[in-house]
C-alpha cells in the first residue's frame, strides 16, 4: 500500500477531503486522470461528435425514469394497461416520466444512428478501432432488444398486435421455428406469460448487458484513442518531451466544458417534443398504443415503431420475386467470377458449386423465412464493416467526390425504406423497398471493390484545426 499523502497546512476542507478520499479510493482518481484529465483526445472534433456524450446522456434518462415506472407498473395482462393510466393520471408527476421515458427511447435510436453515421463516414470502424466498432454494434442490437420488449409492456392495441407479427416471424424458421417461437412467448400466444418475461428482460437482463457493453466500448476506445474528421492517428505525432501528443487536448476539462452546448440544444429540443409534441404525429406513440390491447380485434395495420421500420420494410420487401433477383444475382456473380477471376480452375468450380448450393437454398425455403434473414442481416452485417471496408483512406474528406455521392443514395434509400415500413403495404411501395433493400446489401458486400476506386486525396499528418 502506498504512503498516504498529506494535506498542506492550512488547506481548505475540500482539498482536505480529497486527500482523505485519494488516500483511500486511489482507484477512482486513477481512473479519472485515465479516462479523463491525461486522456487526450483529437482537437478537431466537429459537431457529429457529440452524439457519443448525447447517448450516455439518454441512457442515463432511460435508466432513471424507468425505475420511477417501474414502481407503479403491473406486469399483468390484465391490468396492465390500467397501470399505465394510473401512471399517466393519478401518480403526481407520472404523466411526465412516462413522456420522458417514450421520447427518451426515440431519442436515444436518433443520437445512436447519428452516431454510427459519424463512425461510417470518417473510418472510426478502421484500424485499430474495430473493437470499438464492434462493441458499439453489439449495443445497437442490445438496444433494439430492449425497445422492443419495452414495446409490449404498456399492452396497447399496437404494441400487442405489434409483438404478435414480429415474434411470429420466429415461426418462419426451418425446423426450430415453432418451437422458438413459444420459448419467446412463453405461450402459444402473446399474454401474461409474454409480458412477464418482456418485463424481466427489459428491465434487469438487458440493460445489465447494455451498461457492460456501453463500458466495454468506452474502454476499448480510450485504449486506442478516440478517431477524427481527418483520420489521422494524433499519437503518431508526439512532444518528445513530455509524450503528449501534439494536436491533442485533454477530454476534461475541454471536450466536458464543449459538450454542454450539444447538451443544452438536445435539451431544448427534447424538452419542446415532452410538453408540446408526445406523440410526435404518431411515430413516437402511436394512437393504438391508447387503446386497450384487444386479441379479437386486429389493427387495419400493424407496423412497428419508426426506428424499426426499415427493417420491416426488408422484411417486407423479400418476396417471391424478391428471392428469384436474389438467385439471379448469385447465378450473375458466379459466371462473372468464372470468367473474370484471376484464381485457378478448382477454385472457379468451388464457386460454381457454391452458387448452385445457394440458389438451392434461395428456392428450397419459403420466402418468409429468407425475409427474416434479411431483417437480421441488415443489423448483422454493419458488424463486418471494418473488413468490408478497403478504401486506403479512413476519412470521407479524402475519398472521391463519388464516394460521398454513393453515401448520400444510402442515406436516402434508408429514409425511404423507414418511411414505407411505416405506411400499409402497397405494389409501387414494394418495388421501391426491393430496390432499396438491394441497395442496402449491395453497399456493404460489394464495398471491397467500390471502395479502393477513384483518385484519393492526400491525407495530412497533422490534424486539421482551427481555434475558435
Amino acid at each position: 500500500m502506498a504512503e498516504f499523502k498529506e494535506a498542506p497546512a492550512g488547506a481548505s476542507w475540500l482539498t482536505q477531503a480529497t486527500v482523505w478520499l485519494e488516500n483511500r479510493f486511489p482507484t477512482a482518481f486513477e481512473a479519472y486522470k485515465v479516462h479523463m484529465s491525461e486522456y487526450y483526445a483529437p482537437k478537431n472534433f466537429n459537431w457529429l461528435y457529440f452524439f457519443g456524450s448525447l447517448a450516455m446522456l439518454v441512457l442515463v434518462i432511460q435508466i432513471v425514469t424507468g425505475i420511477f415506472l417501474t414502481m407503479h407498473y403491473k406486469p399483468d395482462a390484465a391490468v396492465a394497461f390500467a397501470s399505465v393510466e394510473y401512471i399517466m393520471r393519478d401518480v403526481p408527476w407520472g404523466w411526465l416520466v412516462r413522456y420522458l421515458h417514450s421520447t427518451g427511447a426515440s431519442a436515444f435510436f436518433i443520437v445512436v444512428y447519428l452516431h454510427m453515421w459519424r463512425g461510417m463516414i470518417y473510418g472510426s470502424y478502421r484500424k485499430p478501432r474495430e473493437l470499438v466498432w464492434i462493441f458499439g454494434c453489439a449495443i445497437f442490437l442490445s438496444l433494439m432488444a430492449e425497445a422492443f420488449m419495452g414495446y409490449l409492456l404498456p399492452w396497447g392495441q399496437m404494441s400487442y398486435w405489434g409483438a404478435q407479427v414480429i415474434i411470429n416471424l420466429f415461426a418462419a424458421i426451418p425446423f426450430v421455428g415453432e418451437d422458438l417461437a413459444i420459448l419467446i412467448r412463453g405461450d402459444y400466444v402473446v399474454g401474461d406469460a409474454t409480458l412477464n418475461r418482456f418485463f424481466a428482460f427489459h428491465v434487469i437482463a438487458v440493460p445489465l448487458v447494455l451498461i457492460g457493453l456501453v463500458a466495454a466500448h468506452l474502454l476499448a476506445l480510450h485504449d486506442v484513442g478516440s478517431s477524427n474528421p481527418d483520420g489521422v492517428e494524433i499519437k503518431a505525432t508526439k512532444d518528445p518531451k513530455t509524450g503528449i501528443p501534439l494536436d491533442g487536448i485533454p477530454f476534461h476539462p475541454y471536450y466536458t466544458v464543449h459538450d454542454i452546448m450539444g447538451v443544452a440544444v438536445f435539451l431544448m429540443v427534447f424538452a419542446a417534443i415532452v410538453f408540446f409534441a408526445p406523440e410526435l404525429g404518431g411515430y413516437f406513440l402511436e394512437y393504438n398504443n391508447f387503446i386497450p390491447a384487444d386479441p379479437l380485434k386486429t389493427p387495419a395495420h400493424i407496423a412497428p415503431v419508426w426506428y424499426f421500420t426499415p427493417y420491416y420494410s426488408m422484411l417486407r420487401a423479400t418476396t417471391d420475386l424478391m428471392v428469384n433477383v436474389l438467385a439471379a444475382i448469385v447465378a450473375l456473380g458466379a459466371v462473372l467470377a468464372v470468367l473474370k477471376g484471376r484464381f485457378g480452375g478448382m477454385a472457379k468450380i468451388g464457386v460454381l458449386v457454391g452458387a448452385l448450393v445457394a440458389i438451392g437454398l434461395l428456392k428450397f425455403f419459403d420466402a418468409k423465412f429468407w425475409g427474416v434473414v434479411v431483417m437480421g442481416g441488415a443489423v448483422i452485417i454493419l458488424f463486418f464493416l471494418p473488413w468490408l471496408d478497403m478504401s486506403p483512406v479512413k476519412s470521407i474528406r479524402y475519398r472521391p467526390g463519388w464516394h460521398k455521392g454513393v453515401y448520400a443514395v444510402f442515406v436516402v434509400f434508408f429514409f425511404i425504406l423507414g418511411y414505407l415500413g411505416s405506411q400499409a403495404p402497397s405494389e409501387v411501395g414494394n418495388y421501391v423497398s426491393q430496390v432499396g433493400t438491394l441497395f442496402y446489401f449491395g453497399f456493404f458486400l460489394l464495398m471491397p471493390w467500390w471502395s479502393r476506386l477513384g483518385e484519393f486525396k492526400p491525407v495530412p499528418d497533422r490534424v486539421t484545426f482551427a481555434a475558435h
